[in-house]
């Protein structure tokens, strides 16, 4: 497999996308983002108030993600994202952006092609009493614990054929990194 353009730290909040996305890309050298930084004020305003995000609200955060995305591996820049990306056509919208939302029914198709950014997807994985614990210890951040049974629920894991990689993280840190390090390279 080529190297992926992208590397895609998702998983449920409190996961350690942050942690383990910073670390990866100073490990490598990329460039960082965490996708919580781009959500606009409306998304931030619903999640502070304890109310879970729909499609509506996701969709055109997921593809200003994927334009930022495209934007630097096409310059030749490779990234880290951390972003919960918990449904398989989240996941799409950030490898081909609108192409991989689902379209309605009088949208007619694009045509030419599309530009994809290779992704390789990391999902930590745990459980809903591991993570639980961390959130509840975690201080200043606009996700409320009491959101994270909805990003469980909504949760569709990566399976085949998407291009993952699936982590515990019950892992240490350096296990986590070890483990992805050896994929990419």
């Amino acid at each position: 497999m080529a190297a992926p353009g992208a590397l895609l730290v998702m998983g449920v909040s409190g996961s350690g996308k942050s942690t383990v996305g910073a670390l990866l890309a100073s490990e490598l050298g990329w460039k960082f983002y965490d996708a919580d930084d781009y959500h606009p004020e409306e998304n931030r305003m619903k999640m502070g108030k304890g109310i879970p995000l729909n499609d509506q609200d996701r969709i055109p955060w997921l593809c200003n993600l994927h334009d930022i995305l495209l934007r630097d591996v096409a310059s030749g820049q490779h990234v880290v994202l951390a972003c919960s990306a918990l449904k398989k056509v989240y996941r799409d919208i950030l490898i081909r952006g609108k192409a991989g939302a689902p379209q309605k029914r009088d949208e007619p198709g694009e045509e030419g092609a599309l530009a994809e950014v290779k992704l390789l997807v990391v999902y930590l994985a745990g459980s809903f009493e591991v993570i639980s614990g961390r959130l509840r210890k975690r201080k200043g951040h606009f996700m409320p614990p009491e959101l994270l049974q909805s990003q469980f629920d909504t949760l569709e894991p990566p399976s085949a054929p998407e291009n993952f990689i699936q982590i515990s993280v019950d892992k240490d840190l350096s296990e986590i990194i070890a483990a992805v390090m050896k994929t990419v390279k």
